[in-house]
């Protein structure tokens, strides 16, 4: 995975090319589905959502540009896995998730792995998390059709929120860095994601 799926297509970063083989994959899917964990895919994982392929884990990290001291916000905990990347790039995780079930799931393959450190939250993701914030880095692994204000706004100065931007079926994955003159869009890649849910994303 880490040489054909990733290495072969521009991810060069060497913290996030070694997370991603530290990473148990096939702990954050279902049973039936643990045999496919390496595929270069997107993997469901129930209530209508999936586990985003790697390539695109290992891009929104390496876009966050990370150097072990941050404090990060995952948007959208999924399975879990992403958190769990974050967790090896990131001194320190919050993830929030709207759907409790997946929540619950994601928390226990969390620990089944050895990332008990990361903090896993239910709630609307497009308001963030206030609590916790400012934050370094904001990752969120589902489309909007703009940037959430609350999201922007958790960010300490430079921080940066990589977000998928667009409509339901064509977006671009947008690197937004947090400036004194007001969001800065530093890079952008075509990109699919399931809908960001809430009151900032699809409704």
């Amino acid at each position: 995975m880490v040489d054909t799926q990733l290495r072969d297509r521009d991810i060069s970063d060497s913290r996030v090319l070694d997370a991603m083989a530290r990473v148990p994959r096939e702990l954050f899917l279902p049973a039936e589905l643990r045999a496919r964990a390496y595929e270069d895919a997107a993997l469901s994982i129930g209530e209508g959502q999936t586990m985003s392929q790697p390539y695109m884990v290992a891009r929104i990290c390496a876009e966050l540009a990370l150097h072990g001291g941050e404090h990060v916000l995952d948007v959208g905990t999924g399975s879990g896995y992403q958190a769990a990347v974050l967790a090896e790039l990131a001194a320190e995780v919050d993830t929030i998730e709207r759907i409790p079930a997946l929540a619950g799931r994601a928390r226990a393959s969390l620990v089944e792995a050895g990332y008990e450190r990361v903090r896993v939250h239910v709630g609307d993701g497009t308001r963030g998390l206030p609590d916790g914030a400012p934050f370094d880095g904001i990752a969120v692994a589902a489309a909007a059709r703009g940037v959430p204000p609350a999201l922007y706004d958790q960010l300490k100065p430079r921080g940066r929120l990589v977000i998928p931007v667009g409509k339901r079926r064509v977006q671009h994955l947008q690197v937004v860095i947090r400036s004194a003159e007001g969001p800065a869009v530093a890079r952008s890649v075509p990109c699919r994601f399931v809908p960001l849910v809430g009151d900032g994303g699809f409704g």
